[in-house]
């Protein structure tokens, strides 16, 4: 028989329209529900889709429900997926209310709620860094005199950087509470060392294919710095180097601890001084395309393997660890539109051939803020078997490439 999907918001972003591809691929009948009137769907997703209906909110978790009772009355819904952190609490509860199989409220909330998860998890045995969610300014400077300057200060449920700072003094703490008079916010601990994250696809709680990259430089200082062009790389080390290990091994431990079972993760982590300690954790695909770098790099069609877990429990290829893989985002030099290009000509001389592929937005496009993200202006995509050789050419290409903009 097949198995019946629903999947939401299949047309957006961009990147959606792959996961419904690869259901409908691995021979799921799959049903999409987003805000987007049918009308406005490819031809390919119409196809691949056996039925869509629209919401006016896909964060709405009532109307979602009342869409997925009036499927039911027609089919066996099996799964529900969601793969877009703003709508996995949604789809969590609908499931939930539903009694559909997948990730659960309380899991989705311990993955969203950051100082909700390094409490279960500091009970798990997992070195965290010390964290309080609080809306109480009090209470925020307590905890502030207890563990001490440089503390983070983030959403309790965002997603990447949006909305995080670090304050390094009693001045700054207080700016940002200023800032954010009357939220719930989480505060931590800052954790020095190298940045980087591990993704997996679990299959009833196990892991069964991994992925490790790193961020050079760290995230807050990549996004808050003009003239840094950032990394990440998605090393094809993972099980050649044996410092590794205690990497995958804490990954398995919280995905354990929060009672993840068949999903895609994005975990991220510090290493430095204190060792290795946890940062976070979603129970979703990791943002910036990253499962583009990692396709290529283990020369598999990822997206399928996502689908054949959820629809058939198993996965269906082997990883090659064949290339490292990685992007580098390109600031403009001031704000205002593009105006050219230098050094993309010596960049294609010495290295076109481990391009992947590049975005380089046309002269007149206005350019976007530096915090907006590594895909929000310039950037290039290149693989090599090397993962210091890849290293290189990355740096070369910070070097070599300018983007020029005029106001």
């Amino acid at each position: 028989m097949p198995v019946d999907v629903v999947f939401l918001e299949p047309s957006f972003p961009a990147n959606q329209r792959e996961f419904v591809r690869a259901l409908h691929a691995v021979g799921a009948r799959v049903t999409g529900i987003g805000e987007r009137p049918k009308e406005s769907l490819s031809e390919d997703l119409r196809h691949w889709l056996t039925h869509y209906e629209q919401v006016r909110n896909i964060t709405d978790a009532g109307e979602v429900e009342a869409k997925v009772r009036w499927l039911q009355g027609r089919v066996k819904v099996d799964r529900l997926e969601a793969v877009v952190e703003a709508h996995v609490s949604a789809a969590a509860r609908v499931r939930e209310r539903c009694g559909i199989p997948g990730t659960t409220e309380r899991t989705t909330f311990l993955c969203r709620d950051k100082p909700s998860m390094k409490e279960a998890l500091r009970a798990a045995g997992i070195p965290c860094a010390q964290s309080l969610g609080s809306d109480n300014a009090d209470e925020i400077r307590a905890f502030a005199a207890s563990v001490g300057f440089p503390l983070i200060v983030k959403p309790r449920d965002g997603a990447g950087a949006a909305g995080t700072v670090r304050v390094n003094n009693v001045a700054e703490l207080e700016r940002a509470l200023a800032e954010r008079r009357g939220r719930d916010i989480a505060v931590e601990e800052f954790i020095e060392g190298h940045e980087g994250f591990y993704d997996t696809i679990t299959i009833g709680g196990r892991v069964v294919h991994d992925f490790v990259s790193h961020y050079y430089p760290n995230v807050l200082e990549a996004m808050r710095t003009r003239w840094i062009s950032p990394q990440f790389i998605a090393t094809n080390r993972v099980d050649a180097v044996s410092g590794y290990d205690e990497v995958k091994a804490m990954g398995q431990r919280v995905i354990e601890a929060l009672g993840i079972g068949t999903s895609a993760t994005h975990m991220e982590w510090f290493f430095g001084p204190k060792g290795l300690k946890f940062s976070e954790i979603g129970c979703r695909p990791p943002g910036v395309r990253a499962w583009d770098l990692y396709a290529a790099s283990n020369e598999i069609d990822i997206y399928r393997e996502w689908a054949m877990a959820v629809v058939h429990g198993r996965p269906s290829q082997k990883l090659s660890r064949r290339f490292a893989a990685g992007i580098i985002a390109l600031r403009p030099d001031r704000d205002g539109v593009i105006a050219g290009y230098e050094g993309l000509e010596e960049l294609h001389r010495r290295y076109g051939h481990w391009i992947l592929d590049q975005h380089l937005p046309p002269p007149g496009t206005p350019t976007q803020p530096v915090d907006a993200g590594y895909m929000a202006n310039a950037w290039i995509r290149m693989k090599h078997p090397d993962y210091d050789d890849l290293r290189s050419m990355l740096d070369f290409v910070g070097r070599t490439v300018k983007v020029r903009a005029r106001g």
